[in-house]
């Protein structure tokens, strides 16, 4: 059974997509935002039941809060070998901090002929914000792609104070 649940964020209406397991539990699936590019849409077979998605929705609450620096969120495994490999690199990036496409694809031994795939397995993944992709930046500082916008990284880096706020 597939669950489904939206819930309001600084961000935007965020859209939480879950899997019930055998054992009853609800593991997320997706979490994306409007406007990102691929994002899933609620469809036939999906059921809207924010209760399988709470304890999502309210770490997410003291994420944007400022009480929540690292998120305990069962995940559906999905994706292949190496996406797995880089999105469990992602998730060990401290809040707080953000590091270069080069130093992932050094921190997992991969080639510097390999770091368009790194960057293609960061764009492929599904967890937007919780599988924190969003703290992976160029070389020269520069805010490269985000799923959920550019603008959105940005926010979420500077929320995370890892940018300073800018003055306009």
């Amino acid at each position: 059974m597939t669950a489904w649940t939206t819930i309001d964020s600084p961000l935007g209406e965020l859209l939480l997509v879950g899997e019930e397991t055998p054992d009853g539990a609800t593991t997320l699936t997706s979490l994306s935002m409007p406007g990102q590019r691929d994002a899933p849409a609620p469809r036939a077979g999906r059921r809207r039941d924010p209760s399988r998605l709470a304890d999502v929705g309210r770490q997410l609450t003291a994420y944007f809060a400022g009480e929540l620096t690292r998120f305990d969120i069962e995940f559906t495994p999905t994706g292949t070998d190496f996406q797995r490999r880089v999105w469990h690199a992602l998730e060990e990036i401290p809040y707080g901090t953000s590091t270069t496409y080069g130093a992932l694809a050094e921190r997992l031994g991969l080639p510097r002929e390999r770091i368009q795939a790194l960057g293609a397995a960061i764009g492929a993944n599904p967890l937007l914000l919780v599988r924190p992709c969003h703290r992976v930046i160029g070389a020269d500082g520069s805010m490269r792609g985000y799923a959920g916008g550019v603008e959105r990284k940005v926010r979420l880096l500077t929320h995370e104070g890892a940018l300073q706020p800018t003055l306009l």
